[in-house]
């Protein structure tokens, strides 16, 4: 029988854990964030300038690309000694990594300093980024998702969602103010630098909030619990979460990753590869796509607490199907505005198609917490985004750059994010609601899977 959950926290201690959540994420994603930003604007002519502009970029997307591989094993990582230390030190570990990282690049020679090991370095550097926020995702969704109630979970756990776009604005906002003051020449010599290096004063703010917040109570007493039967047999399977995930929770680490896919890949094509398309074909200038993707990533920021808001009221599954149907049936609409090359109809179509993703991806952090048992938790949630980002994210900029290169047209671009969306919608459609399942009493026993997983009752009020 399953022991009487902790009290949620008061409501003062559970905004200081969303607000420590919420700012590392930012950092963490404005760090990744940047560095496609970059990718796309001037990595290509720093790092691989003997290549045509548009093999450049793709080479440069490909570096981007190395940092999704790095993920899974981020995940693997962090989700194993976050599922037996806690949340709260792996999530310190990976805000250093990925500041550290991040400040590296800022410092790093390029191409006509070094030759080819500059691109080697970027790519080495790359990694570590990847490897880092593999692990940051499933720890700052978790430590919110189970310190707050159950009643209005979709909520606070979208608020360290928010991250992405809070760290797509930063990075973006930083390169728009820094194309608009300077000169292509100053910007390509020194100016692209500043904003990797900013990570370093953006890390030491992020540990001071993030050291000052407590592990979870829903961890504390499963940690607690685990302590107490060590004699017993299934101490053995807590000893390895990996294994306990992939033993009692395939499906649902199936499921996560089906549902990553048009989230992830309608997010990359809309922020990242928007801007060697707006730029290439239809004629917009740096500053114009990246002052759009400002404008809608501040809408985005907006709306993702409203969806997780609207999942915890209809559920975690509608609210997602919406997301992805509306993605798939946006795209075309998406680059037939951007064709017109005017900067109302770009802000538009990036706009919409943010406000779509968002509602794939605020009901995420609770949908998937609500997936997996408290001591294996850390482990699956990372497991089923993380590697899906290798074949859904990493790839997504590049596959669209060959498209857009080998066919001249958008028309298989849209269709390649349409083909995830069906996914999406095919993996959500099979899953199970979760929004009534209460985190302290969802635990699986020996010999059980995932569908014998504990629910809680449609009234729950506890974590």
């Amino acid at each position: 029988m399953a022991s009487a959950a902790p009290a949620p926290p008061p409501q003062g201690n559970l905004k200081r854990i969303v607000a420590a959540s919420l700012i590392g994420t930012t950092i963490e994603w404005y760090d990744f964030f940047l560095y496609g930003s970059a990718a796309a604007l001037v990595f290509n002519k720093l790092f691989f300038p003997d290549s045509d502009p548009l093999v450049g970029t793709l080479l440069s997307f490909l570096t981007y690309a190395v940092g999704f591989a790095a993920r899974p094993l981020g995940a693997l990582v962090f989700g194993h000694y976050g599922d037996r230390l806690g949340r709260k030190k792996l999530l310190v570990l990976s805000l250093l990594l990925m500041g550290g990282a991040t400040f590296a690049i800022g410092l790093l020679p390029t191409h006509a300093s070094i030759g080819t090991a500059a691109p080697v370095l970027l790519t080495v550097l790359r990694l570590v980024q990847g490897f880092a926020l593999g692990g940051e995702w499933g720890g700052a969704v978790l430590l919110v998702s189970e310190h707050g109630d159950a009643r209005r979970r979709g909520f606070w756990a979208s608020w360290p969602q928010t991250g992405a776009p809070a760290g797509q604005l930063l990075a973006t906002g930083v390169l728009s103010l820094l194309t608009a003051l300077l000169s292509d020449a100053a910007f390509g010599s020194w100016g692209w630098r500043i904003p990797f290096l900013l990570s370093g004063v953006l890390v030491v703010v992020g540990l001071w909030i993030r050291l000052s917040v407590d592990e979870s109570p829903v961890f504390k007493e499963a940690l607690a619990q685990a302590d107490a039967r060590k004699a017993d047999v299934a101490a053995e399977a807590e000893k390895l979460p990996l294994v306990s995930v992939l033993r009692h929770h395939w499906r649902d680490v199936l499921v996560a990753m089906g549902a990553r896919m048009a989230e992830n890949i309608s997010y990359y094509v809309i922020t990242a590869f928007i801007l060697v398309y707006a730029t290439t074909s239809a004629g917009v200038s740096k500053q114009t796509a990246l002052n759009s993707v400002l404008i809608a990533s501040a809408v985005h920021f907006a709306v993702i607490p409203a969806w997780g808001a609207l999942s915890d009221r209809i559920g975690r599954r509608p609210v997602y199907l919406i997301g992805a149907v509306g993605v798939g049936l946006w795209m075309f609409p998406f680059f037939s505005l951007i064709d017109t090359g005017g900067f109302g109809n770009l802000i538009l179509a990036v706009t919409v198609g943010l406000v779509l993703h968002g509602a794939m991806y605020a009901p995420q952090a609770a949908f998937f917490s609500e997936m997996f048992a408290t001591r294996m938790r850390y482990s699956g949630a990372s497991i089923g985004a993380q590697f899906a980002s290798v074949a859904a994210g990493a790839p997504a900029p590049l596959i669209a750059t060959a498209l857009l290169s080998d066919y001249g047209s958008s028309t298989p671009i849209a269709l390649y994010v349409i083909g995830a969306a069906v996914l999406t919608v095919i993996a959500v459609a099979a899953a199970k609601e979760t929004r009534n399942r209460d985190l302290a009493d969802v635990a699986v026993l020996p010999g059980q899977g995932a569908d014998r997983t504990a629910t809680a009752p449609e009234d729950a009020r506890t974590v």
